[in-house]
């Protein structure tokens, strides 16, 4: 059976580290992007390495947009039997201050993003009795985070998601766990928090790499290895889990 993976937010950070992982499996990658030029980037860097990628642009809120962007994908491979939902945005508002605007915007992208890409995958995966969706969330979906109500809640209901896809699709073959990650830099997200000392505070990133079992900064790559597995046969009877990749430094 051929693999075709499409992984969203992928023109960057953890996406793009992800997709890198997954063509090196021999999996057929569509790199999904509202950055269409920087999605291009990493599509191309993966046929250079003798991989199999498409660039592909989509608003993973516009359901238009992402139905046309994954036929793209099934003309260029075939049917997408891999899903890896982490395309997402962030924010730093007090609670207070968030306005409506703002908490509809977030769980616009985040939540109903992830929804819509994952029904419109997943006639896919039940045609072929096999398929394999990893959720990117956060860590702040497990403990909060000040300033952060509105992300910290958008994906909370990732990880709910996950949950209630992975015993509903059991029985076609699909598995649907999570990934919270916690402090991995080289991301857009991480870099805000540290640029921004009100954002972070106070804390600096050596303090926060010596925090965990693990005294390193988290790197996109650590992510995409732990997606990669779950996305193998050999992870079939892992599905509606929380799979934590933080260094060690527990949740809760």
């Amino acid at each position: 059976m051929k693999k075709v993976a499409l992984v969203t937010g992928a023109a960057a950070g953890i996406g793009a580290a992800i997709a890198r992982r997954l063509a090196r499996e021999g999996i057929a990658i569509g790199v999904l992007d509202i950055l269409i030029d920087d999605a291009r980037k990493i599509a191309d860097e993966i046929v250079a390495d003798g991989g199999q990628a498409i660039a592909l642009q989509a608003s993973i809120a516009d359901r238009t947009q992402v139905n046309v962007a994954v036929q793209q994908l099934r003309d260029a491979f075939g049917p997408v039997n891999i899903l890896v939902n982490n395309a997402g945005i962030t924010g730093f508002i007090p609670f207070e201050q968030i306005t409506d605007e703002q908490w509809d915007r977030m769980m616009e992208i985040n939540l109903k993003g992830t929804f819509i890409v994952t029904q419109v995958c997943l006639q896919d995966m039940k045609d072929g009795e096999w398929g394999r969706i990893v959720n990117i969330s956060s860590s702040s979906a497990q403990t909060g985070a000040i300033n952060m109500a509105h992300y910290s809640a958008s994906k909370g209901g990732m990880v709910a998601l996950t949950r209630t896809l992975a015993q509903e699709l059991g029985g076609y073959g699909i598995t649907c766990n999570t990934i919270p990650p916690r402090f991995v830099m080289g991301t857009v997200m991480s870099e805000k928090t540290f640029a921004e000392t009100s954002i972070g505070g106070g804390v600096t990133r050596q303090a926060m790499a010596q925090s965990g079992p693990v005294r390193r900064e988290g790197r996109p790559e650590d992510i995409a290895s732990a997606a990669a597995w779950l996305c193998q046969d050999d992870a079939s009877y892992v599905t509606g889990q929380v799979i934590g990749v933080n260094g060690g430094r527990f949740i809760g």
